[in-house]
């Protein structure tokens, strides 16, 4: 047994050992135990960008402890499913870092197993790209769009459709990628269905806007089901936490088609395993599982699931 999978193996088994209040107490007690400059930048942060739970030591208010408690608790046969799954090990080790920086802090693996290659999203050694119609969803100022045309060349695609629901945004996204042909850009937020909800602002970082379910600027939501019709070979979804509603609303074309799949699954403590699992769901034995993680090295970020269909599976 390698050190990748001995090291993987031997977490899972000692969090096995454990309930989940002694987890969260563990956890507790390693964040505590972490440079206070550390611990206040993480606390910020959390602040900043919600997804993860609320962490205010302070005030005593540990939500954030408890959510990964729960994870590293109840979920530990799925995240072992997951590393079964995945095809390399970079992605094992990543998945490795990941878990053992929720439980004690690990900065030092997680550090060591950020992306250095290549632009986000784009791994040259996994994904090549011909006549692509590729989906952009959190297509923020054209950056994705900018990465794959730079990566892969402008006749790498047929046609992209970019989708994105802040009007500041969508002028940048609009100029920055004027240059190009068969860009079509959509205002409308995709989840599972259509519908009208409410754009939050996040008033630190408009590319973590999200959609609520109340406020004062409305929002067109749809699903990818519903609003293309032509076969789609590439999806990329980086749609703060909207993924899972996304992916069922795209279940239409994951099945028929089988499409490129590049999803972040860092905006919460359950999509790293969840949407894997809903894509094997949808498709059986369709597709290689692939991390790679694009963030900092205090705590996971940016952090991909490719969804690669197999060589030898046709679209429907």
């Amino acid at each position: 047994m390698n050190y990748i999978d001995q090291n993987f193996q031997t977490l899972v088994n000692h969090l096995k050992s454990f309930t989940k209040d002694e987890i969260f107490e563990q956890t507790k007690n390693a964040f505590m135990n972490v440079d206070p400059q550390i611990q206040n930048s993480i606390e910020d942060y959390f602040h900043k960008f919600p997804y993860w739970g609320k962490l205010d030591c302070k005030n005593e208010e540990y939500e954030h402890f408890h959510l990964k408690a729960e994870t590293l608790s109840e979920h530990l046969n799925e995240l072992n499913w997951l590393y079964d799954k995945l095809e390399d090990y970079r992605s094992k080790k990543l998945l490795f870092a990941i878990l053992n920086n929720w439980y004690q802090y690990d900065f030092k693996t997680l550090a060591s197993s950020q992306e250095k290659n290549y632009p986000h999203y784009f791994d040259l050694d996994l994904i090549s790209c011909k006549d692509e119609v590729m989906v952009d969803l959190g297509a923020y100022i054209g950056d994705t769009v900018l990465d794959f045309i730079n990566t892969y060349g402008k006749d790498c695609y047929k046609k992209i459709y970019a989708y994105e629901i802040s009007k500041d945004t969508i002028e940048y996204l609009k100029q920055n990628t004027k240059s190009y042909p068969n860009i079509e850009i959509r205002t409308k937020a995709v989840i599972d269905q259509i519908s009208t909800m409410y754009l939050g602002e996040n008033s630190i970082d408009a590319s973590a806007n999200t959609v609520e379910a109340s406020g004062t600027q409305e929002v067109e939501t749809t699903s990818l089901d519903l609003n293309i019709e032509e076969p789609i070979t590439m999806i990329k979804m980086d749609i703060e936490g909207s993924e899972q509603q996304a992916l069922l609303g795209a279940k239409n074309h994951i099945q028929k088609e089988h499409p490129k799949l590049l999803i972040s699954v860092y905006h919460n403590l359950v999509d790293l395993w969840k949407i894997p699992t809903m894509i094997e769901e949808m498709c059986p034995d369709t597709y290689h599982f692939y991390l790679r993680g694009y963030g900092g090295g205090i705590f996971p970020t940016e952090i991909v699931l490719l969804a690669i269909p197999n060589k030898n599976t046709s679209a429907k």
